[in-house]
Protein backbone atom coordinates (compact mmCIF):
# COMPACT_ATOMS: atom_id res chain seq x y z
CA UNK A 1 0.00 0.00 0.00
CA UNK A 2 2.82 2.40 0.83
CA UNK A 3 4.31 1.75 -2.55
CA UNK A 4 1.04 2.56 -4.29
CA UNK A 5 0.56 5.77 -2.33
CA UNK A 6 4.18 6.88 -3.13
CA UNK A 7 3.67 6.33 -6.81
CA UNK A 8 0.32 8.14 -6.71
CA UNK A 9 1.94 11.12 -4.99
CA UNK A 10 4.52 11.35 -7.73
CA UNK A 11 1.82 11.15 -10.35
CA UNK A 12 -0.17 13.93 -8.63
CA UNK A 13 2.95 16.09 -8.45
CA UNK A 14 3.57 15.68 -12.17
CA UNK A 15 -0.06 16.42 -13.03
CA UNK A 16 -0.18 19.45 -10.79
CA UNK A 17 2.51 21.33 -12.78
CA UNK A 18 2.03 20.71 -16.50
CA UNK A 19 3.24 24.21 -17.29
CA UNK A 20 6.51 23.65 -15.42
CA UNK A 21 7.14 20.43 -17.38
CA UNK A 22 6.46 22.16 -20.67
CA UNK A 23 8.76 25.05 -19.75
CA UNK A 24 11.50 22.61 -18.79
CA UNK A 25 11.22 20.84 -22.12
CA UNK A 26 11.35 24.14 -24.02
CA UNK A 27 14.39 25.19 -21.99
CA UNK A 28 16.14 21.88 -22.70
CA UNK A 29 15.33 22.21 -26.40
CA UNK A 30 16.66 25.77 -26.36
CA UNK A 31 19.85 24.64 -24.59
CA UNK A 32 20.35 21.85 -27.11
CA UNK A 33 19.84 24.29 -29.98
CA UNK A 34 22.39 26.65 -28.42
CA UNK A 35 24.94 23.86 -28.11
CA UNK A 36 24.30 22.81 -31.69
CA UNK A 37 24.77 26.39 -32.92
CA UNK A 38 27.91 26.74 -30.86
CA UNK A 39 29.33 23.70 -32.57
CA UNK A 40 28.93 25.52 -35.87
CA UNK A 41 32.00 27.55 -36.86
CA UNK A 42 34.17 26.44 -33.92
CA UNK A 43 37.26 28.50 -33.14
CA UNK A 44 40.78 27.15 -32.84
CA UNK A 45 44.43 28.16 -33.25
CA UNK A 46 46.86 26.91 -35.87
CA UNK A 47 49.34 25.73 -33.26
CA UNK A 48 51.66 28.17 -31.55
CA UNK A 49 51.12 30.89 -28.95
CA UNK A 50 53.67 33.42 -27.58
CA UNK A 51 56.23 31.86 -25.28
CA UNK A 52 56.87 33.92 -22.12
CA UNK A 53 59.97 36.10 -21.99
CA UNK A 54 61.12 34.25 -18.87
CA UNK A 55 61.12 30.99 -20.87
CA UNK A 56 62.85 31.98 -24.11
CA UNK A 57 65.13 34.81 -25.21
CA UNK A 58 62.83 36.41 -27.74
CA UNK A 59 65.62 38.61 -29.10
CA UNK A 60 67.66 35.51 -29.95
CA UNK A 61 64.69 33.84 -31.59
CA UNK A 62 63.78 36.99 -33.53
CA UNK A 63 61.80 35.97 -36.60
CA UNK A 64 63.90 32.84 -37.19
CA UNK A 65 62.33 29.41 -37.70
CA UNK A 66 65.07 26.99 -36.57
CA UNK A 67 65.45 23.74 -38.54
CA UNK A 68 68.10 22.24 -36.26
CA UNK A 69 68.08 22.48 -32.48
CA UNK A 70 68.41 26.03 -31.10
CA UNK A 71 68.94 25.38 -27.39
CA UNK A 72 70.48 28.82 -26.95
CA UNK A 73 67.03 30.45 -26.98
CA UNK A 74 65.98 28.82 -23.66
CA UNK A 75 66.53 30.95 -20.55
CA UNK A 76 65.99 28.04 -18.13
CA UNK A 77 68.68 25.59 -17.08
CA UNK A 78 68.28 22.12 -18.52
CA UNK A 79 67.35 20.41 -15.24
CA UNK A 80 64.42 22.82 -14.74
CA UNK A 81 63.39 23.28 -18.37
CA UNK A 82 60.62 20.70 -18.58
CA UNK A 83 58.92 22.07 -15.47
CA UNK A 84 59.16 25.59 -16.84
CA UNK A 85 57.73 24.50 -20.19
CA UNK A 86 54.83 22.84 -18.36
CA UNK A 87 54.14 26.08 -16.48
CA UNK A 88 54.22 28.05 -19.74
CA UNK A 89 51.85 25.51 -21.29
CA UNK A 90 49.38 26.08 -18.46
CA UNK A 91 49.48 29.82 -19.20
CA UNK A 92 48.75 29.16 -22.87
CA UNK A 93 45.88 26.81 -22.01
CA UNK A 94 44.28 29.31 -19.65
CA UNK A 95 44.66 32.17 -22.13
CA UNK A 96 42.93 30.17 -24.86
CA UNK A 97 40.16 29.13 -22.49
CA UNK A 98 39.64 32.70 -21.23
CA UNK A 99 39.58 33.98 -24.79
CA UNK A 100 36.76 31.57 -25.60
CA UNK A 101 38.58 29.27 -28.04
CA UNK A 102 36.76 25.98 -28.64
CA UNK A 103 39.62 23.71 -29.77
CA UNK A 104 42.90 24.52 -28.06
CA UNK A 105 46.54 23.48 -28.35
CA UNK A 106 49.45 23.51 -25.92
CA UNK A 107 50.75 26.63 -27.66
CA UNK A 108 53.86 24.66 -28.71
CA UNK A 109 55.60 25.96 -25.59
CA UNK A 110 58.18 23.15 -25.68
CA UNK A 111 59.32 23.86 -29.22
CA UNK A 112 61.94 26.07 -30.80
CA UNK A 113 60.02 25.89 -34.08
CA UNK A 114 57.03 24.02 -35.42
CA UNK A 115 59.22 21.32 -37.00
CA UNK A 116 62.65 20.91 -35.47
CA UNK A 117 61.67 19.13 -32.24
CA UNK A 118 60.11 16.18 -34.03
CA UNK A 119 62.45 16.11 -37.03
CA UNK A 120 65.63 16.02 -34.93
CA UNK A 121 64.26 13.30 -32.63
CA UNK A 122 64.24 10.69 -35.40
CA UNK A 123 66.87 8.00 -35.86
CA UNK A 124 68.84 8.55 -39.03
CA UNK A 125 69.16 12.30 -38.46
CA UNK A 126 72.69 13.50 -37.64
CA UNK A 127 72.15 16.50 -35.38
CA UNK A 128 75.86 16.84 -34.57
CA UNK A 129 76.83 17.39 -38.21
CA UNK A 130 73.94 19.27 -39.87
CA UNK A 131 73.60 20.02 -43.54
CA UNK A 132 72.31 22.94 -45.59
CA UNK A 133 69.59 23.53 -48.15
CA UNK A 134 67.95 26.42 -49.98
CA UNK A 135 65.08 27.88 -47.97
CA UNK A 136 61.81 29.41 -49.17
CA UNK A 137 63.39 32.83 -49.67
CA UNK A 138 66.27 31.46 -51.77
CA UNK A 139 68.89 31.76 -49.02
CA UNK A 140 70.86 28.83 -47.62
CA UNK A 141 69.74 27.44 -44.24
CA UNK A 142 71.28 25.00 -41.77
CA UNK A 143 69.06 21.90 -41.69
CA UNK A 144 69.02 18.32 -40.35
CA UNK A 145 71.27 15.93 -42.28
CA UNK A 146 69.87 12.51 -43.16
CA UNK A 147 72.70 10.05 -42.52
CA UNK A 148 70.80 6.75 -42.16
CA UNK A 149 67.38 5.12 -42.39
CA UNK A 150 64.63 7.16 -40.77
CA UNK A 151 63.01 5.49 -37.78
CA UNK A 152 60.93 6.76 -34.89
CA UNK A 153 62.83 5.64 -31.79
CA UNK A 154 60.42 6.93 -29.15
CA UNK A 155 57.30 9.04 -28.67
CA UNK A 156 58.05 12.73 -29.15
CA UNK A 157 54.80 14.60 -28.44
CA UNK A 158 52.75 12.01 -26.55
CA UNK A 159 53.53 13.55 -23.15
CA UNK A 160 52.49 16.94 -24.56
CA UNK A 161 49.04 15.57 -25.42
CA UNK A 162 48.69 13.80 -22.07
CA UNK A 163 49.56 17.01 -20.22
CA UNK A 164 47.14 19.04 -22.33
CA UNK A 165 44.35 16.50 -21.87
CA UNK A 166 44.78 16.51 -18.08
CA UNK A 167 44.56 20.28 -17.88
CA UNK A 168 41.52 21.24 -19.95
CA UNK A 169 38.03 19.99 -20.69
CA UNK A 170 38.05 21.63 -24.14
CA UNK A 171 38.69 19.73 -27.34
CA UNK A 172 42.42 19.55 -27.94
CA UNK A 173 44.64 19.64 -31.00
CA UNK A 174 48.29 18.73 -31.51
CA UNK A 175 50.46 19.54 -34.53
CA UNK A 176 53.25 17.66 -36.28
CA UNK A 177 55.51 18.70 -39.15
CA UNK A 178 54.35 16.99 -42.34
CA UNK A 179 56.57 14.53 -44.20
CA UNK A 180 56.82 16.57 -47.39
CA UNK A 181 57.92 19.68 -45.51
CA UNK A 182 60.47 17.78 -43.41
CA UNK A 183 61.94 16.28 -46.59
CA UNK A 184 62.40 19.78 -48.02
CA UNK A 185 64.04 20.94 -44.79
CA UNK A 186 66.79 18.33 -44.85
CA UNK A 187 70.05 17.48 -46.58
CA UNK A 188 69.61 13.90 -47.76
CA UNK A 189 72.90 12.01 -47.72
CA UNK A 190 71.30 8.56 -47.32
CA UNK A 191 68.24 7.98 -49.53
CA UNK A 192 69.34 10.44 -52.23
CA UNK A 193 65.76 10.25 -53.45
CA UNK A 194 63.32 12.94 -52.28
CA UNK A 195 60.24 10.75 -52.57
CA UNK A 196 61.83 7.84 -50.70
CA UNK A 197 62.86 10.21 -47.90
CA UNK A 198 59.38 11.75 -47.71
CA UNK A 199 57.75 8.32 -47.48
CA UNK A 200 60.16 7.20 -44.76
CA UNK A 201 59.34 10.35 -42.80
CA UNK A 202 55.63 9.70 -43.41
CA UNK A 203 55.93 6.27 -41.82
CA UNK A 204 57.52 7.83 -38.72
CA UNK A 205 54.80 10.50 -38.58
CA UNK A 206 52.13 7.82 -38.87
CA UNK A 207 53.53 5.95 -35.86
CA UNK A 208 53.52 9.15 -33.82
CA UNK A 209 49.98 10.06 -34.88
CA UNK A 210 48.63 6.70 -33.74
CA UNK A 211 49.98 7.28 -30.24
CA UNK A 212 48.85 10.91 -30.14
CA UNK A 213 45.30 9.82 -30.85
CA UNK A 214 45.47 7.13 -28.18
CA UNK A 215 46.77 9.74 -25.71
CA UNK A 216 43.63 11.84 -26.15
CA UNK A 217 44.15 14.22 -29.08
CA UNK A 218 40.82 15.15 -30.67
CA UNK A 219 42.47 16.77 -33.69
CA UNK A 220 45.89 16.04 -35.22
CA UNK A 221 47.34 18.49 -37.72
CA UNK A 222 50.16 18.10 -40.22
CA UNK A 223 51.97 21.36 -40.99
CA UNK A 224 52.90 21.36 -44.69
CA UNK A 225 53.87 24.93 -45.67
CA UNK A 226 56.44 23.72 -48.21
CA UNK A 227 53.71 22.37 -50.49
CA UNK A 228 53.15 26.01 -51.41
CA UNK A 229 56.86 26.76 -51.75
CA UNK A 230 57.68 23.80 -54.04
CA UNK A 231 54.50 22.97 -55.96
CA UNK A 232 56.22 20.98 -58.71
CA UNK A 233 57.72 18.53 -56.23
CA UNK A 234 54.48 18.54 -54.26
CA UNK A 235 52.61 17.51 -57.41
CA UNK A 236 54.94 14.53 -57.85
CA UNK A 237 54.77 13.00 -54.39
CA UNK A 238 53.34 15.40 -51.81
CA UNK A 239 49.85 13.88 -51.66
CA UNK A 240 51.29 10.35 -51.61
CA UNK A 241 53.48 11.22 -48.61
CA UNK A 242 50.63 12.91 -46.73
CA UNK A 243 48.28 9.99 -47.29
CA UNK A 244 50.93 7.57 -46.07
CA UNK A 245 51.26 9.63 -42.87
CA UNK A 246 47.46 9.63 -42.41
CA UNK A 247 46.99 5.94 -43.22
CA UNK A 248 44.67 4.30 -40.69
CA UNK A 249 44.45 7.38 -38.46
CA UNK A 250 40.94 7.80 -37.03
CA UNK A 251 39.31 11.05 -35.92
CA UNK A 252 39.82 14.57 -37.21
CA UNK A 253 42.99 15.18 -39.20
CA UNK A 254 44.14 18.47 -40.72
CA UNK A 255 46.67 19.51 -43.36
CA UNK A 256 47.87 23.08 -42.83
CA UNK A 257 49.19 25.19 -45.70
CA UNK A 258 50.56 28.74 -45.54
CA UNK A 259 52.87 31.32 -47.11
CA UNK A 260 55.22 31.64 -44.13
CA UNK A 261 55.02 33.49 -40.84
CA UNK A 262 54.01 37.14 -40.91
CA UNK A 263 57.09 37.90 -38.77
CA UNK A 264 59.29 36.86 -41.69
CA UNK A 265 57.11 37.23 -44.81
CA UNK A 266 55.50 40.63 -45.24
CA UNK A 267 54.20 40.46 -48.81
CA UNK A 268 52.12 37.39 -49.57
CA UNK A 269 50.37 36.39 -52.79
CA UNK A 270 46.58 36.31 -52.96
CA UNK A 271 46.49 32.72 -54.22
CA UNK A 272 48.09 29.37 -53.48
CA UNK A 273 50.21 27.52 -56.01
CA UNK A 274 49.17 24.17 -54.49
CA UNK A 275 45.75 23.97 -52.86
CA UNK A 276 42.99 22.28 -54.91
CA UNK A 277 45.19 19.17 -55.05
CA UNK A 278 44.65 18.71 -51.30
CA UNK A 279 41.16 17.45 -52.08
CA UNK A 280 42.94 14.16 -52.86
CA UNK A 281 44.33 13.79 -49.35
CA UNK A 282 42.59 11.63 -46.75
CA UNK A 283 42.63 14.54 -44.27
CA UNK A 284 39.22 15.64 -43.05
CA UNK A 285 40.20 19.32 -42.84
CA UNK A 286 42.38 21.70 -44.86
CA UNK A 287 43.82 24.71 -43.03
CA UNK A 288 44.81 27.88 -44.87
CA UNK A 289 45.79 31.40 -43.90
CA UNK A 290 43.64 33.96 -45.65
CA UNK A 291 43.55 37.21 -43.63
CA UNK A 292 47.01 38.70 -44.22
CA UNK A 293 47.27 37.62 -47.89
CA UNK A 294 43.66 38.75 -48.59
CA UNK A 295 43.12 35.40 -50.24
CA UNK A 296 40.65 34.97 -53.09
CA UNK A 297 38.29 32.55 -51.33
CA UNK A 298 36.70 31.30 -54.54
CA UNK A 299 39.26 28.50 -54.57
CA UNK A 300 37.55 26.93 -51.57
CA UNK A 301 34.85 25.61 -53.88
CA UNK A 302 37.43 23.15 -55.18
CA UNK A 303 37.69 21.61 -51.70
CA UNK A 304 34.00 20.81 -51.38
CA UNK A 305 34.68 17.43 -49.75
CA UNK A 306 36.69 18.97 -46.90
CA UNK A 307 36.05 21.01 -43.81
CA UNK A 308 37.96 24.29 -44.12
CA UNK A 309 39.97 25.79 -41.29
CA UNK A 310 40.12 29.43 -42.37
CA UNK A 311 42.59 32.03 -41.11
CA UNK A 312 40.61 35.18 -40.32
CA UNK A 313 43.05 37.01 -38.01
CA UNK A 314 45.86 38.99 -39.66
CA UNK A 315 49.09 38.44 -37.73
CA UNK A 316 50.96 40.93 -39.91
CA UNK A 317 48.92 43.75 -38.38
CA UNK A 318 49.76 44.50 -34.72
CA UNK A 319 46.33 46.07 -34.24
CA UNK A 320 43.74 43.82 -32.61
CA UNK A 321 40.75 43.33 -34.91
CA UNK A 322 37.27 44.23 -33.77
CA UNK A 323 34.74 41.39 -33.57
CA UNK A 324 32.88 43.04 -36.43
CA UNK A 325 35.92 42.87 -38.72
CA UNK A 326 36.41 39.20 -37.83
CA UNK A 327 32.72 38.50 -38.46
CA UNK A 328 32.98 40.13 -41.89
CA UNK A 329 35.90 37.84 -42.80
CA UNK A 330 34.01 34.78 -41.58
CA UNK A 331 30.95 35.75 -43.63
CA UNK A 332 33.18 36.06 -46.68
CA UNK A 333 34.19 32.44 -46.10
CA UNK A 334 30.56 31.40 -45.73
CA UNK A 335 29.93 32.59 -49.28
CA UNK A 336 31.98 29.58 -50.41
CA UNK A 337 31.78 27.09 -47.51
CA UNK A 338 28.74 25.92 -45.54
CA UNK A 339 28.77 26.73 -41.83
CA UNK A 340 28.85 23.01 -41.06
CA UNK A 341 32.21 22.79 -42.86
CA UNK A 342 33.91 25.88 -41.47
CA UNK A 343 36.39 26.20 -38.59
CA UNK A 344 37.99 29.61 -37.97
CA UNK A 345 41.44 30.45 -36.65
CA UNK A 346 44.14 33.08 -36.81
CA UNK A 347 46.69 32.95 -39.60
CA UNK A 348 49.77 31.04 -38.45
CA UNK A 349 52.75 32.27 -36.41
CA UNK A 350 51.22 33.57 -33.18
CA UNK A 351 54.40 32.74 -31.25
CA UNK A 352 56.09 35.83 -32.70
CA UNK A 353 53.47 38.25 -31.33
CA UNK A 354 53.48 39.96 -27.92
CA UNK A 355 51.28 37.88 -25.62
CA UNK A 356 48.87 40.76 -24.97
CA UNK A 357 48.31 41.19 -28.70
CA UNK A 358 47.85 37.46 -29.28
CA UNK A 359 45.31 37.21 -26.46
CA UNK A 360 43.39 40.21 -27.78
CA UNK A 361 43.25 38.71 -31.25
CA UNK A 362 41.96 35.39 -29.87
CA UNK A 363 39.22 37.19 -27.95
CA UNK A 364 38.25 39.02 -31.14
CA UNK A 365 38.18 35.68 -32.98
CA UNK A 366 35.79 34.15 -30.45
CA UNK A 367 33.59 37.25 -30.34
CA UNK A 368 33.47 37.55 -34.13
CA UNK A 369 32.47 33.91 -34.51
CA UNK A 370 29.72 34.44 -31.91
CA UNK A 371 28.36 37.38 -33.92
CA UNK A 372 28.12 35.21 -37.02
CA UNK A 373 26.50 32.31 -35.18
CA UNK A 374 23.86 34.65 -33.74
CA UNK A 375 22.63 35.46 -37.25
CA UNK A 376 22.70 31.98 -38.76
Amino acid sequence: MVGVLYESSKDRARCACPGRTARKRRREASDNMFLEMKRLIPTTVVGSYPQPGWLIDRARLGSKVPRVRATEIWRIEKQFLEEAQDDATLLAIRDMERAGIDIITDGEMRRESYSNRFATALEGVDIENPGTTINRTGARSVVPRIAGPIRRRRPVEVRDVEFLRRNTDRKIKITLPGPFTMAQQAQDDYYKDEEALALALAAAVNEEMRELGAAGADVIQLDEPWLQARPERAARYGIKAINRALEGIPGTTVVHLCFGYAAAVKDKPSGYSFLPQLADTSASQISIEAAQPRLDLGVLKELASKTIMLGVIDLGDPKVETPEVVAERIRAGLEHVAAERLVVAPDCGMKYLPRETAFGKLRALAAGAALVRDRL
